[in-house]
């Protein structure tokens, strides 16, 4: 079947924008090949340093004939509303269709030749291209992120005719820049193209052109017995820098090796888009780089690299400008400029926040075994290297070189931990700190930010999360869980919450912890919705009241468990129809209570042997619960299964001798109260 290949061909796309760009590509494209009535076999896009790809496999020559059916008016409608349907659908009264008393009109609709609509549909999707920033050039009105020079536009081997704002369509496409012949060349389908391109020096994949660097420069490094640096990010930058990416490895000045590892690798990643090479044979990194360039050099790059080494010397001249200058100044100079740095207008100054992180590091040391005196002194010191000449050039450096600096200074090693790890984690991939002063240090920082942003209103909403809130309670999620942090997670947000209301002046009755509680529900749900639990099991059990988040992960865990044996469903069935009986009840009056009795008069064996199972249930649910022993609550749940089915197999609830009535109500409500000790099972689906 016919083959549709697209290139909008432009000047140099930033390489951040590419990997968007060629998902935006294919999802409108979809979206209006779908509209158009068309279907396809494979769609594919590319994107690069100067063109967006698309192509299309197996789209038919032309749409399908079809024919829809629209609803009219009654047979026996007023004249009116029939002349009315009549002048919407175009056709006469002898052409509507009558079923059931009911007019229909049939509405034929010839196909479409495929390549007349693909104009229209390429339109579409440049005129609307959701670039983040896009510019206009020369006299015309079209917008893209860089002038666009050429369309290319084939069907089937033949050119789709069309031009946008004086740029016509054809077959035809350029090389590389530099490598590439110099002359435009024509095509006539996909695999004719990408073969040209590639012989002009054009990697259109960006799998291929990630391939070429690493096979290259592991080459480039093994040949001088070095090692890359692995950096997927800055793989994923440079891969859109280059269409013909050719990497070489250069020489940098051994005395900079000096300076922290963290600094020559920004250095070369923020700067110079450079990989780090280190040495296998000790530990750190070697007097080399790896640059990425856009050519094949004919003295195999030594003067690129000697140019290279050159940028790369004067940046890092002035990062040991910084350290050294760093290492005169101080922690207690940087602490008193803090002073004059507003954190935020409502939270006061960063020197105000350090105090209150200090204080509530104190507080939280305890729960996590942490020395108290040191959790309060790495807090102490935690965010003066905001202040320092190294973190004002290298604002990702925070944290780390407050750590280098606090060893320098004397500080024991928990503390410097503490002050270079206080940040994590700062995303699901990032790692949880366990030491636990760090622990101590990382709660309290997060907790104060937590709190004083909802005291003062200013909570996350929809996708707007301008405070990174929602990374803030992920991480404290995070460091509770894989470090086994016991207690009450309002009880830890307490003392926060106390300092900034009183320091700021704030009203005494400022309500954040409910919505903050409910915020930390929400992140917890995400987490665990991730790692495969089903969100209502959470809801189910944070309803009980308990804000413990290891033990709040324990039940669900086993909840989970018991939900998905035999016992765990059909017991969830028996709850609900108990629970659907108990609130019909209620609503005629207040559900009988007192102590449910057995040997009543033709009392039926399954409704006394549900007695004793639910007084069992309960006994063994409350020893298991207060051992913590979830899995074993379950187990005593399950018990109840058996004895539930055939309660409702064998009794009838609703007799009409009242005394049986109430004793049977009794014994639902007895089981919905030791189910509800467990989980709100009420909240969970199913």
């Amino acid at each position: 079947m016919p083959q549709l290949l697209l290139e909008i061909f432009s000047e140099e796309i930033p390489a951040r924008m590419q990997q968007g760009a060629a998902r935006d590509l294919e999802r409108m494209a979809t979206e209006r090949l779908k509209a158009a009535g068309l279907t396809w076999d494979a769609l594919t896009t590319y994107a690069g340093p100067r063109r967006l790809t698309l192509v299309v496999d197996g789209l038919p020559a032309a749409t399908p004939d079809r024919e829809d059916e629209v609803k009219g008016p009654k047979a026996s409608a007023p004249e009116q509303a029939l002349e009315g349907f009549l002048r919407k659908t175009g056709l006469t009264r002898d052409q509507l269709v009558e079923r059931d008393g009911v007019l229909f009109a049939v509405i034929s609709q010839q196909g479409q030749a495929t390549p007349g609509l693909i104009p229209g549909m390429v339109d579409q999707i440049i005129r609307n291209f959701p670039w983040p920033k896009s510019m206009r050039w020369g006299s015309g009105t079209l917008r893209w992120v860089r002038p666009i020079k050429r369309i290319l536009c084939i069907f089937d081997g033949h050119v789709v005719p069309f031009e946008i704002d004086g740029i016509p369509s054809d077959a035809i496409t350029e090389g590389h820049r530099f490598l590439g012949s110099g002359a435009p060349f024509a095509v006539s389908d996909f695999v004719d193209y990408r073969h040209k391109l590639e012989r002009e020096h054009v990697l259109i994949d960006v799998a291929d052109r990630k391939l070429r660097i690493l096979e290259q420069a592991k080459a480039a490094c093994a040949a001088k017995g070095l090692s890359l640096v692995d950096d997927d990010g800055l793989l994923d930058e440079v891969a859109g820098l280059a269409e013909w990416p050719t990497p070489i490895l250069g020489d940098m000045d051994p005395q900079f090796l000096s300076l922290p590892p963290e600094v020559v690798r920004l250095s070369m990643k923020v700067h110079q888009k450079y990989f780090a090479v280190r040495d296998p044979s000790h530990e750190g990194l070697a007097p080399n780089f790896l640059v990425v360039a856009n050519v094949e050099a004919t003295d195999g790059g030594k003067a690129l690299a000697a140019g290279n080494s050159r940028v790369l010397s004067a940046r890092l001249n002035d990062a040991r400008f910084f350290w050294d200058e760093d290492q005169k100044v101080g922690f207690d100079a940087w602490n008193a400029k803090l002073s004059g740095v507003t954190f935020h207008a409502k939270l006061g100054t960063l020197a105000e926040r350090v105090e209150r992180i200090a204080a509530l590091a104190r507080e939280i040391a305890p729960l996590v075994g942490a020395d108290a005196d040191q959790a309060e002194t790495a807090a102490r010191l935690s965010k003066a290297d905001l202040a320092s000449g190294m973190v004002g050039e290298f604002p990702e450096l925070q944290g780390v070189m407050g750590g280098y600096y606090a060893r320098l200074a004397g500080q024991p090693d928990a503390a410097a931990d503490a002050i270079r790890d206080h940040y994590k984690p700062q995303g699901p991939a990032d790692t949880v700190p366990t030491a636990p002063v760090t622990v101590a240090v990382a709660l309290a920082d997060k907790l104060d930010t937590l709190v004083g942003f909802f005291a003062i209103d200013e909570k996350p909403t929809g996708s707007k999360d301008p405070f990174a809130l929602r990374r803030a309670a992920l991480g404290v999620i995070r460091l509770v869980l894989e470090n086994g942090v016991r207690g009450s997670l309002v009880e830890m947000m307490k003392p926060a919450g106390t300092m900034i209301i009183a320091g700021r002046k704030m009203s005494a009755d400022t309500k954040y912890s409910a919505d903050l509680l409910a915020f930390f529900v929400d992140r917890l749900t995400v987490l665990l919705r991730d790692r495969g639990q089903r969100h209502d099991l959470v809801a189910a059990v944070f309803a009980l009241g308990d804000d413990d988040l290891v033990r709040i992960v324990r039940r669900v865990e086993a909840l989970a468990a018991f939900l998905a044996t035999d016992d765990g469903a059909n017991l969830l069935a028996g709850y609900k129809r108990a629970s659907n009986i108990l609130r019909a009840e209620e609503k005629k009056g207040p559900l009988p209570t007192g102590m449910v009795r057995t040997g009543l008069p033709n009392q039926p064996e399954p409704e006394t042997a549900l007695a004793f199972a639910v007084g069992a249930a309960q006994t063994a649910v409350d020893i298991a619960l207060d051992a913590e022993d979830f899995a074993a609550a379950m187990t005593a749940l399950a018990a109840l299964r058996a004895p539930v089915d055939a309660f409702f197999t064998d009794v009838l609830v609703n007799s009409d001798v009242a005394e049986e009535r109430e004793n049977r109500l009794k014994l639902l409500g007895q089981v919905r109260n030791v189910m509800g000790k467990v989980a709100d099972f009420g909240q969970i689906a199913g």
